[in-house]
């Protein structure tokens, strides 16, 4: 099985790539600086190009079955202007399945029936552009037919595997504070081989 992904040279994504090619997966990933993921994800099939650019997202989902995405909004558009590429291309190549990394944020609030936890003061975040543009993500792959998961860690500092990883379909588990970079890559990892939450936003915490 050939995994495409986005973000791969980031926080998260480094990892998944790793661990993909570690069980024995075929990598194929969309980098803007080739030296920089030579050096970070030895192992991986690297596509030299920009997420934003619907040609480049084609060349990188061609022969492969299914798609990660660990991109960040880098506070710009860059998870708005990328999406629907992704999608697009998915649904032309057929492949139907894409893990990708949300925000706690865009998990439904536990008081507030309606919103999303960053429109609500569920979330201590006083900038809401990022959480915004996952949100829009997600109403993207919400209206795709595509088999979407969103994984959704609350405050995701670096650091090594650290305890129990919970985890609530939609929300975020009660009193969850943070999950690490490599507990959270792990999570997504496993999601993709069991696809246990198709269609669901899944928050992940300790």
């Amino acid at each position: 099985m050939k995994i495409a992904v986005f973000g791969a040279t980031g926080r998260v994504g480094s990892l998944v790539v790793k661990h993909a090619i570690k069980r024995g997966f075929a990598v194929k990933a969309l980098v803007r600086d080739r030296s920089k993921a030579e050096a970070m994800i030895p192992g991986a099939e690297l596509i030299v190009g920009d997420t934003k650019e619907e040609a480049a997202v084609r060349q990188t989902l061609d022969g492969c079955d299914l798609v990660f995405s660990g991109l960040s909004t880098d506070k710009t558009d860059t998870l708005t202007t990328s999406f629907p590429h992704i999608i697009r291309v998915m649904k032309e190549k057929g492949i139907s399945r894409i893990v990708t990394i949300g925000t706690a944020g865009i998990l439904n609030s536990r008081h507030e029936e309606g919103k999303f936890r960053f429109e609500t003061n569920e979330s201590k975040r006083k900038q809401t552009f990022a959480a915004e543009e996952h949100a829009q993500v997600y109403r993207l792959l919400q209206a795709s037919d595509l088999e979407w998961t969103i994984i959704c860690p609350t405050y995701l500092p670096d650091g090594g595997k650290e305890g129990i990883v919970r985890y609530e379909i939609n929300k975020l588990p009660e009193d969850g504070k943070k999950i690490t970079v490599t507990d959270t890559a792990e999570f997504a990892m496993q999601e993709m081989i069991d696809s246990r939450f198709p269609q669901k936003r899944v928050g992940i915490c300790y």
